[in-house]
């Protein structure tokens, strides 16, 4: 699905460079549930922006399902994101002026999705994740576990074929914590790519795979 070969990303320092990442090679395969784990500075949220597309400033290859993602344009970079990979932030990353609906609703405009269809995504969505009371609310009505239910509804609402998901957890407490990471696991076994960024061992044990990043490099 996925294959790296010698990722390196910097950051002019002087007449020097600061390595984020250095010489990353990595294959992820679909139906994968990989983490990325290593302390604070290794490079972890760096590796994962690279794989969404949302960091467009490196040096390597990337191949996506086979497409040479380091030779295509930022416009056809985006293309290939909306077409396969949904993203959860750790701060959720809802818009406050819209509703829980307009959220959802929202990745399937910018992929021009036809209303109909996704006035039936979005109701689905709404119905899978239990949050159908919630969808005329705003994200400022909602708790922090609700708000990270409906951001993890969002990403996966188009039916993407990858996960990004940047400390999901990090800012619920932990009976939330483990709603979401066993939804990831549902997700998961119907056949959902999965990469999770985390520093939490719990979390790391729903995963199939570990990869350890310090200083940039993977170990």
């Amino acid at each position: 699905m996925i294959k790296l070969n010698e990722i390196e990303k910097f950051y002019p320092s002087g007449a020097c460079r600061t390595y984020v990442l250095r010489r990353i090679n990595l294959e992820i395969h679909e139906g994968d549930f990989l983490t990325i784990m290593g302390p604070s500075g290794a490079g972890k949220s760096t590796l994962l922006g690279i794989l969404g597309m949302l960091d467009a400033s490196w040096n390597g290859e990337y191949f996506l399902y086979e497409e040479s993602v380091h030779k295509l344009n930022q416009k056809a970079r985006s293309e290939l994101n909306k077409r396969y990979i949904g993203f959860v932030f750790q701060s959720y990353h809802l818009l406050d002026s819209l509703t829980v609906y307009e959220n959802l609703e929202l990745p399937l405009t910018y992929r021009n999705v036809k209303k109909q269809e996704r006035e039936s995504l979005v109701a689905d969505a709404l119905d899978r994740f239990r949050i159908v009371g919630k969808k005329d609310l705003f994200p400022n009505q909602l708790s922090g576990g609700q708000q990270q239910l409906v951001a993890v509804a969002r990403a996966v609402v188009g039916n993407p074929k990858l996960i990004l998901a940047d400390e999901p957890t990090g800012n619920l407490h932990s009976a939330q914590a483990v709603e979401i990471m066993e939804l990831f696991k549902k997700l998961n076994h119907e056949g959902t790519t999965i990469v999770q960024v985390t520093h939490s061992e719990k979390n790391a044990e729903y995963g199939s795979r570990i990869i350890n990043l310090l200083d940039g490099w993977m170990m």
